[in-house]
């Protein structure tokens, strides 16, 4: 049960195993901590442009998505860190998502960004969600892949939540933490989604460990929202196809957010074909 135990937690976080040019998440020469919310922050920054915070995963770290950092750096200034009770940052008693999208509104404030780009996965995309709704000044578009916003069967695929209801057995301290912030949270209604007004792009695998219906209520949910289904992908969008995931990164934050609607072309076409019909 440790065993299977510990391969849930991967489906999180799956630090990249890719190379890449500099050692995203250890980096001595671009590493900093602040203090944010009464515990130490860690964080990183590279390159110049629109500022893009990229949100770790359960258990992850600010180097997690460093399979496509390399290309990121060329085109924005891209901001990765420690979430609370990970990495290097400090950690806490209470720990839920809520809590942990306030630590990114304040290191926000801290270091002089009013807004940024935001792609947050697994985890990170639920704090994404949670920043857009709570916080939606300091989130210009936001791109959310394997997020969901409950914590049951209707959220996540009932094998996955039935195994991890069995936290209690991990010996490992912060393990046993981050596994217990996934069986109690999140809990997040979808009509606060409702309020989130930047543009917004859900990704999901068709086969995630998020139940894909729950990814286009959530979709629905958003007014101005894409959705994003990619055959033949689990969970692990960006270590699967990191090319396809910067493609549509690049895409969402530098093209004007388009909502096109068949129905309207529809109507069009009725009109002309179909004259003095009311639709």
């Amino acid at each position: 049960m440790r065993l299977v135990l510990k391969v849930i937690l991967l489906l999180a976080i799956t630090p990249s195993v890719f190379s890449q040019s500099q050692p995203y998440g250890r980096n001595v020469d671009k590493g900093r901590m602040i203090q944010v919310n009464g515990i130490p922050m860690y964080y990183e920054m590279y390159g110049e442009g629109q500022p893009l915070l990229i949100l770790h995963g359960n258990g992850g770290y600010s180097g997690s998505r460093a399979n496509i950092m390399d290309e990121l750096i060329k085109q924005y200034q891209v901001i990765v860190l420690d979430h609370r009770c990970h990495g290097q940052s400090g950690c806490s008693d209470e720990l839920n998502y809520r809590l942990m999208a306030s630590d990114i509104n304040e290191f926000l404030d801290q270091v002089n960004i009013d807004s940024a780009l935001v792609y947050g996965h697994s985890d990170g995309g639920i704090i994404g969600l949670i920043m857009g709704f709570e916080y939606p000044d300091k989130v210009k578009k936001l791109v959310v892949s394997g997020a969901n916003i409950k914590k049951d069967s209707t959220g996540l695929e009932p094998l996955l939540v039935k195994i991890m209801q069995n936290y209690e057995t991990i010996e490992d301290t912060k393990m046993r933490k981050h596994i217990k912030l996934m069986v109690e949270h999140p809990d997040i209604e979808f009509d606060e989604l409702e309020r989130i007004s930047s543009p917004t792009l859900i990704i999901s695998g068709d086969r995630d460990a998020v139940r894909l219906s729950h990814s286009i209520r959530i979709f629905q949910s958003i007014t101005n929202s894409n959705l994003s289904v990619l055959p033949g992908t689990t969970h692990f969008v960006g270590e699967e196809h990191p090319e396809i995931l910067i493609r549509l990164l690049r895409n969402f934050y530098d093209q004007p957010f388009r909502k096109p609607s068949t129905l309207d072309w529809a109507k069009q076409v009725a009109e002309q074909i179909m004259p003095g019909q009311k639709y």
